[in-house]
């Protein structure tokens, strides 16, 4: 095995992740393999996937963007970003097309609640965002209240009250763009039940 500030290099050539495959081209093999992680110089994040780890301060976020480039930040994770909630996610959520495959998904680190998605419903209403210094693509406020009335039933219920009162006392809010997106989502009524009577 070559020396560590080699492979490090290697690493950052692939932006700290690598496949099995990658490694076998570079001639890092399954002893090697099985040696850094040893040593804590890397970690498998999923089946077939390395991270290097040593003398390093990685964003989960990062890690996540990697591994599911189609993610869109959602739900939990997009209320706390625009302070809807002031309770930190235990999982990143994630909105993903109903299409992927759901067991890329069964992973130990970082951890991650994925909504499957109508493929034509997935790129409503998304933006962009920075957290902890990483670009990654979000649902807008608008969609993330949508998304709450349509996962209402889902939701811890104090959560659910207070992104809906977040969102109305929101002085940066777009009626015009929630009611937009409420038709498609099918949620128009809940909208206008629970949102229509504060405005």
């Amino acid at each position: 095995m070559r020396n560590i500030d080699t492979i490090r290099s290697v690493f950052e050539a692939h932006d700290g992740m690598m496949r099995t495959g990658d490694l076998s081209r570079e001639k890092i093999y399954y002893a090697d393999i099985q040696w850094l992680i040893r040593e804590r110089y890397i970690e498998k994040v999923r089946t077939g996937y390395y991270q290097w780890i040593k003398n390093a301060d990685l964003s989960e976020l990062a890690t996540i963007i990697r591994l599911f480039p189609d993610g869109i930040l959602c739900m939990d994770t997009a209320l706390r970003h625009y302070g809807y909630s002031d309770r930190t996610p235990a999982e990143w959520h994630l909105a993903v097309s109903k299409d992927s495959n759901k067991t890329r998904f069964h992973i130990d680190y970082p951890f991650v609640k994925p909504y499957f998605v109508e493929p034509e419903l997935l790129e409503l209403g998304i933006t962009s965002c920075q957290i902890d210094g990483v670009s990654a693509r979000i649902v807008d406020k608008e969609r993330a209240v949508c998304d709450c009335l349509r996962y209402r039933n889902k939701m811890d219920r104090e959560i659910f009250n207070k992104a809906i009162q977040g969102y109305i006392a929101d002085p940066e809010k777009s009626i015009p763009n929630l009611m937009a997106y409420a038709k498609p989502l099918r949620v128009a009524k809940p909208v206008r039940d629970l949102i229509g009577v504060w405005l």
